[in-house]
């Protein structure tokens, strides 16, 4: 594998994090008696994971910037570059014994994603990208789907929960593109939906309330692997608005426009 230093930096600090959570994935079912106590060993073991990965990207770069779940966001020295983090994208996943959850590490340059890596530990598969040298899954370089028809598309999304305020945004999303299109899978880790995307799994994903750290690595993959990304309404920047829209180029415009037909 040939990265720079800073990607070979992210991908040991995701590895030993994996390491760690896969450990702690396997006791989680002997806590699922108790919803409390599960939920409680989640939040530890997602804690755990961000500590590690913040001790070896810091302890290696110590003057760039923090951004991550589960802490709050640090300048750092150079302000030019920040770790954007999160330790453990698919919580709900995890705490449930659903063997589909990640590690997301992205690096920002002045404003900018330059390097990727999402590991899903619980299949070894480590997606990763840096900027201008394409996507890849492990050893294999990576392309977004082919796909042209709408009719035989397969998307992802993520419903919100809870009491969030996109919920009926995102029904009416659905209840306009399930006609449309071959299915729509909701897997409830965007992280991981984005890698999908990259891969040609997906062939296209939206969702419309996300933080930087659920989307940061995941919007480099897709666009290394030839794909495009914005924001679900048009002209405001993906991470100000908290939205986007992913796909390949055959299908981004019609993805896009039964999602803004009401955005």
């Amino acid at each position: 594998m040939q990265g720079s230093a800073n990607l070979n930096l992210m991908i040991k600090a995701a590895r030993k994090a994996g390491r760690s959570l896969v450990k702690d994935f396997r006791e989680v079912e002997n806590l699922q008696v108790s919803v409390k106590g599960a939920g409680d060993f989640v939040s530890k073991a997602d804690l755990a994971a961000e500590k590690i990965i913040r001790e070896e990207l810091t302890g290696a770069r110590p003057t760039y910037g923090w951004l991550a779940e589960e802490s709050d966001e640090e300048a750092g020295a150079d302000p030019t570059r920040r770790w954007i983090v999160d330790p453990l994208d698919g919580t709900t996943n995890f705490l449930h014994g659903l063997p589909h959850w990640a590690v997301s590490i992205a690096l920002e340059h002045k404003g900018e994603i330059v390097a990727a890596v999402i590991l899903d530990p619980a299949k070894d598969e480590l997606f990763w990208a840096e900027k201008g040298q394409g996507a890849w899954m492990n050893e294999a370089r990576i392309r977004v789907s082919g796909r042209r028809s709408m009719a035989e598309a397969v998307f992802a999304t993520g419903v919100p929960f809870g009491t969030k305020k996109t919920l009926p945004a995102t029904l009416k999303d659905l209840a306009r593109l399930m006609p449309t299109c071959a299915g729509v899978r909701r897997w409830g880790a965007a992280a991981l939906d984005l890698a999908y995307v990259a891969a040609g799994r997906y062939d296209g994903f939206w969702e419309r309330e996300l933080n930087a750290w659920d989307m940061a690595a995941g919007l480099l993959l897709v666009r290394e692997a030839g794909g495009f990304t914005e924001a679900v309404r048009e002209r405001r920047e993906i991470f100000d608005s908290g939205s986007v829209i992913a796909a390949n180029g055959e299908l981004f415009a019609g993805l896009a426009k039964v999602l803004r037909e009401e955005a």
